[in-house]
């Protein structure tokens, strides 16, 4: 039984040895790529990389293994590439560094670690995705009101009834001085009660305009 947590490489690798760390490695980018899609908007070009970045690995770390000379020209390859993206989740950089550890898995010829801890791992992220966390529930409310209403005040009750906790962000002046927009920062007691607690606002503020979004990507970004 222990023996299929065994590394595939003896002495040298062959044709059969590589092409079964090569399935493992996509095997298991495949599993990646889905548990980071699970529920979650993502672009596809994220999702083909996560796919193919066990592959990758497993494949450099495969031709680099005990030989310096391939090791230093691959370093100085991989140092002419220069990485531009946009700041990434917190999700999408633990997706990144599990397809990773998945090709590295591969690439020793772990290849039933790798295998189950992809699985383990990915079945984990799944289940995170479907608790209710803190954060499922906190979403900016935007609130526009008339000059003339103490909005410090007036909307103070209708918040405390539908949010646990709630915060002013921030106030701007529009229509020449004649309207505020306020930003609030809210943890919902319970989302199935948005439109109760819209409601109620409008009958406060003249029945302009509210919004109420999702809390912003970017404070999840790491």
């Amino acid at each position: 039984m222990s023996l299929i947590f065994d590394s595939i490489f003896s002495t040298e690798v062959t044709i059969t040895t590589f092409l079964l760390s090569s399935a493992s490695a996509l095997i298991c980018g495949l599993i990646t790529a889905f548990g980071a899609s699970f529920r979650s908007q993502v672009s596809k070009s994220f999702t083909i990389s996560l796919l193919l970045l066990p592959l990758i690995v497993n494949t450099v770390i495969i031709m680099v293994n005990g030989n310096v000379g391939t090791g230093v020209a691959v370093m100085g390859a991989f140092s002419l590439v220069r990485f531009r993206s946009v700041p990434g989740k917190a999700k999408d950089i633990v997706s990144i560094f599990l397809a990773m550890t998945a090709g590295l898995s591969c690439a020793t010829g772990y290849v039933s670690i790798a295998l189950i801890f992809t699985f383990i791992a990915t079945l984990v992220m799944v289940i995170a995705v479907n608790l209710p966390f803190k954060d499922d529930r906190t979403v900016d409310l935007r609130i526009t009101v008339p000059e003339s209403l103490s909005f410090s005040e007036a909307l103070n009750d209708i918040l405390e009834e539908y949010t646990k906790n709630y915060k002013l962000i921030k106030v701007k002046t529009t229509n020449m001085g004649s309207l505020y927009k306020l930003l609030y920062r809210a943890e919902l007691k319970d989302k199935a009660k948005t439109k109760d607690m819209i409601d109620k606002l409008r009958c406060r503020n003249g029945n302009l305009e509210i919004s109420v979004t999702d809390r912003i990507e970017g404070s999840e970004e790491l």
